[in-house]
């Protein structure tokens, strides 16, 4: 019995993976907030948007500390931001009130070193609550709903250009959903949760979408994996790779009324699911990051709904 303990035990360490999620006692805290992001550049977290406007914070995971640091130029919300050369890019994102939230119709992109945000190009396909990926020097934006939390979710793939300024429609994902995010392997791309948000029939959070869909840039097809629904039903959960897995972390759904803390893991390798420690606090509308092997997840809402907002930051690996 001892040594299969520890072969798992080697198999956990050697996969990437810690046992446990751990809540840390941060020096300095952040606001609180949800429907936020989180992307990691260097050793740093760069925490923002939310309803509302709230600040810029910066976590240093080298010396445990956050660090306020500007304004942001306007309300962002519902959106997966990326870090492309050393710059975050906010592309899929709304602003405004529930449920006609509205789409922000240009890039914004913010530079850590100057502190300072610029408004970028256009974006034609305008939607919010949509997944943001960067993949080969390009930005891609896939999903997300028109107006809001009232209707209009769209199945669209996207790819922008930073360096050219240039927009190309890809093919349409299989299944359109909104509160969403996606997750890179090499040259395939997952996207898993999610919903159909339509508040003008009032299904908000009832419409979850169950199917796992992947994007090949090597054969630039869609395939909606048989068999291999996402286990546990829920819409905007953090995600984050670790490996050949994609981990789809939290959620909420109208099933329960605190949000989800479940951790599934789509494994591109066996193309099947997997389940992972649950987080500390159930949460959805989060920011999630990796440093290293290290998983990070900041704020979000505790219950299912707005309410209420959270600022504790989680690890998965840092025990």
């Amino acid at each position: 019995m001892k040594k299969i303990l520890i072969l798992l035990a080697l198999s956990v360490s050697l996969s990437g993976f810690s046992q446990e999620w751990a809540t840390l006692e941060t020096i300095g805290e952040s606001t609180p907030r949800g429907e936020n992001s989180m992307v990691a550049i260097g050793k740093k977290l760069y925490l923002f948007g939310g309803r509302g406007m709230k600040p810029m914070e910066v976590y240093d995971t080298r010396t445990n500390t956050w660090e306020k640091k500007g304004e942001i130029p306007l309300e962002i919300h519902h959106f997966q931001a990326v870090a492309y050369d050393g710059e975050i890019y906010v592309l899929g994102a709304l602003t405004g009130p529930f449920p006609h939230e509205t789409p922000i119709p240009n890039i914004y992109i913010y530079n850590p070193e100057k502190d300072e945000w610029r408004k970028g190009d256009e974006i034609p396909r305008k939607r919010g609550s949509a997944a943001c990926f960067v993949y080969n020097d390009k930005i891609y934006v896939v999903n997300g709903i028109i107006d809001g939390h009232w209707d209009g979710h769209v199945a669209w793939f996207d790819e922008y250009d930073p360096k050219t300024g240039a927009w190309r429609e890809l093919p349409d994902s299989p299944n359109a959903r909104d509160h969403v995010a996606a997750g890179v392997v090499k040259n395939k791309v997952v996207i898993a949760a999610g919903r159909k948000s339509r508040h003008r029939t009032g299904e908000v959070m009832t419409l979850t979408v169950p199917f796992t869909d992947i994007y090949d840039f090597k054969t630039n097809t869609w395939t909606t994996v048989e068999g291999s629904n996402i286990p546990t039903l829920r819409a905007g959960p953090g995600v984050a790779t670790l490996g050949s897995k994609v981990l789809f972390m939290g959620g909420e759904a109208a099933d329960q009324k605190l949000a989800h803390n479940e951790v599934e893991a789509f494994d591109l390798k066996t193309m099947k699911w997997t389940t992972l420690p649950h987080m500390i606090r159930g949460r959805h509308a989060i920011g999630a990051a990796k440093v290293g092997k290290k998983i990070y997840i900041s704020s979000g809402v505790g219950n299912s709904g707005g309410s209420p907002e959270l600022n504790s930051l989680e690890c998965y690996g840092c025990k």
